[in-house]
């Protein structure tokens, strides 16, 4: 799966977006990530599904965008959003 990287917060976050449309299923996905030891923090009505794991705070949009913060290292976010991707696709 292809991924555009976008800097947001100063540089600090990274948003691994999807080539793919997706359109994930946030309480669905929301599960499979809990049980593969993600703490999830919020489910807000489909709209996104915000998580803490190693250290940083992700956050998982519906269309396919992943949200890392903080982490500045591009390969480490397409490697983390595709693993988180196709786990919940």
């Amino acid at each position: 799966m292809k991924f555009s990287i976008i800097r947001m917060c100063g540089g600090k976050a990274l948003i691994a977006s999807s080539s793919e449309q997706l359109n994930i299923d946030l309480k669905h996905a929301s599960d499979i990530l809990a049980h593969e030891g993600f703490k999830i923090n919020r489910n807000d009505d489909g709209l996104m599904l915000i998580m803490n794991w190693k250290e940083m705070e992700v956050t998982l949009y519906p269309q396919g965008k992943v949200m890392f913060f903080p982490l500045t290292e591009k390969e480490m976010a397409i490697e983390y959003a595709s693993m988180i991707i196709n786990k919940v696709k």
